[in-house]
C-alpha cells in the first residue's frame, strides 16, 4: 500500500465539533500500533480527537517533523471507520504546548480539552514552558506505559501545580518508538508505516527484511 501524499490531511475536523475533544501530541517515530490501540481508545470517550506529530524540544528525532506528521496521517487512515471523529491536525504542533491549547482554543472555542499524554512524560511536565499556567487551562489525562510506571510523588507534584488529573483505565501496549528504532520489531508497527519508512529510507538501523512485515492495529 503506497503511501498518502504529505500534504494530504485524513481526517479533516468539521469547523463546529463537538464539545469534549482530546487534544494527543505524539512524538510519532515512528508511529506504533500502541498510538494506534490509544487514538481507537480516546475516540470512544471523546467527541472529538485532535492528534499531530509533537515538536517536543526535550527529545531528538530519527525523521523530521514533516515526515513524522505524515506517518501520523498514515496512522489515522488504519484506524476502523467507528474512528471519523480522530482528526490529524499538524497545525497544533508546536514546542510549547501552552500554544498549542492556545491555538486549539482559537480554532474550537466552545470545546473542553483534555491533553493526553503517556505516563512517561508525567515526571518531566512540570518542567514544561509555564506548566503551572498550562494545567490550570486543560484537563489531563494519562495513559499508562509498561516500560513507566506511575508514581505517586509524581502525580501529587502536578496536582500541586494545579493539574486535574485522570488516568486511564487500560495501559498501553508493551512498544515504542524508541525500540522500534533500536531493534527494528517489524510487529510494533503498521505496515503501511513500515512501507513508508523504507521508501524514505528512514532509520537506518532497522534492515529492510524487518520494516516489510505487515502489523494490524489492536482492538481496544
Amino acid at each position: 500500500m503506497p503511501p498518502p501524499p504529505t500534504s494530504q490531511v485524513t481526517s479533516p475536523a468539521p469547523s463546529a465539533p463537538a464539545s469534549t475533544i482530546a487534544l494527543f501530541g505524539t512524538s510519532a517515530d515512528p508511529p506504533t500500533v500502541g498510538h494506534g490501540q490509544i487514538l481507537e481508545w480516546l475516540s470512544q470517550h471523546f467527541e472529538g480527537v485532535a492528534v499531530w506529530a509533537s515538536d517536543n524540544p526535550f527529545k531528538t528525532h530519527g525523521a523530521t517533523l514533516a515526515q513524522r506528521q505524515a506517518m501520523v496521517q498514515i496512522l489515522v487512515q488504519q484506524l476502523p471507520p467507528r474512528c471519523s471523529n480522530v482528526w490529524v491536525e499538524p497545525d497544533l504542533s508546536h514546542q510549547r504546548t501552552l500554544h498549542t491549547l492556545a491555538t486549539a482554543r482559537d480554532r474550537w472555542p466552545q470545546a473542553d480539552f483534555t491533553l493526553v499524554i503517556g505516563s512517561d512524560l508525567v515526571p518531566q511536565l512540570p518542567h514544561w514552558y509555564q506548566a503551572a499556567l498550562l494545567l490550570s487551562q486543560v484537563r489531563l489525562l494519562v495513559v499508562p506505559r509498561p516500560q513507566a510506571p506511575l508514581q505517586d510523588r509524581d502525580l501529587q507534584t502536578l496536582q500541586h501545580q494545579g493539574a486535574r488529573i485522570t488516568v486511564a483505565n487500560f495501559t498501553g501496549l508493551p512498544v515504542s518508538s524508541t525500540a522500534y528504532r533500536r531493534e527494528g520489531l517489524a510487529t510494533a508497527i503498521p505496515g503501511a508505516i513500515a512501507a513508508y519508512i523504507q521508501t524514505h529510507r528512514l532509520y537506518p538501523r532497522v534492515s529492510p527484511c524487518q520494516t516489510l512485515a505487515p502489523a494490524n492495529l489492536p482492538q481496544p
